[in-house]
């Protein structure tokens, strides 16, 4: 009986162990706490790929807005910075799978002994949206994106138009867009904007690219008037051409739907303690000026979150 009961529990301790070895080699994530984080010396910050001006490589070298913040968050905590690249999946929710709390199972970590998916402890540029964030889906009534948690809004972000002052004299009204040609990114919101508002009567005028800054490009060589996208990115095109040729528009956007919005950071959600403390941070450089500097140094207009607004 005795030798029984010795038997029986040693066949259970190594299944147990022969699941959780099988678990690892088929690609197990192991997402890190803020206990894992600050004991490994290093933060790794996650970054959408080629996504001026927030994250991109000037000369090999990461640059951008996303990147400067990333860096002085790890810096906070005497952390290295380790930049992981996100390239965009079909959705928000997508991205988050993907880099936050499952991984994609074909992004493996070649640096790591037993090749474990590569995991994000920090998510740049998610939406601070309540509505997103407790969204549920419609056929299991479970929360899309109760996995993540999503905080530390840094920028408030809205939509802008650039146009070309030697062609055009003004840009009060998205209308004239009837009769002048307007460059947008494909499959992006100005593009439906455009395409398909106000009953298609500007849908011949809309010339697709594969960017924003490939539709300045355009602007720039003639090939269309002006150019809508977010207003950090026609800034930050408006900053770098430094041509006064280039002007902003004054145009509102009638019933584009989200005017502007808020744009923050997201974890795994069981690990919350690292939010709280990357959100301490944020909030240090919000309050400091420290974050509109940091967006002045790109020629970005700086708005404040919603949650600093009635602060200030």
């Amino acid at each position: 009986m005795l030798l029984s009961k010795v038997l029986n529990k040693l066949s259970y301790k190594l299944s147990a162990c022969l699941i959780a070895i099988c678990l690892v080699f088929s690609g197990q994530v192991l997402a890190r706490s803020y206990d894992d984080v600050i004991a490994s010396g290093h933060l790794i910050i996650g970054v959408y790929r080629d996504f001026p001006p927030y994250s991109y490589l000037v000369d090999d070298e990461p640059s951008g807005v996303d990147i400067e913040l990333g860096k002085a968050i790890a810096k906070a905590f005497k952390l290295e910075f380790r930049l992981h690249w996100i390239t965009p999946d079909e959705s928000l929710g997508d991205d988050l799978r993907n880099n936050v709390w499952k991984g994609h199972y074909l992004d493996k970590d070649t640096e790591h002994p037993l090749s474990l998916k590569k995991l994000a402890d920090v998510m740049m540029r998610v939406p601070y949206d309540r509505e997103f964030a407790y969204r549920q889906d419609p056929q299991t009534g479970e929360g899309e994106n109760e996995q993540v948690v999503m905080f530390g809004p840094y920028q408030r972000e809205s939509w802008r138009v650039a146009y070309d002052a030697q062609k055009m004299d003004a840009v009060k009204t998205m209308a004239v867009f009837q009769y002048y040609p307007i460059g947008v990114e494909i499959d992006s919101l100005p593009d439906f904007y455009l395409s398909s508002g106000f009953q298609g009567r500007m849908r011949k005028n809309v010339h697709h690219f594969s960017t924003a800054r490939m539709a300045f490009t355009a602007m720039q060589d003639g090939q269309v008037n002006a150019v809508m996208a977010m207003r950090s990115e026609i800034d930050n095109l408006l900053f770098t051409a430094n041509d006064a040729r280039f002007q902003v528009a004054e145009n509102g956007f009638p019933s584009i739907g989200k005017q502007k919005w808020d744009v923050g950071m997201a974890v795994k959600s069981s690990y919350r303690q690292l939010s709280y403390a990357v959100d301490d941070v944020v909030a240090g450089m919000v309050r400091s000026g420290e974050m509109a500097a940091l967006f002045a140094t790109y020629g970005i207009t700086y708005e404040l979150p919603e949650l600093y607004q009635d602060t200030q």
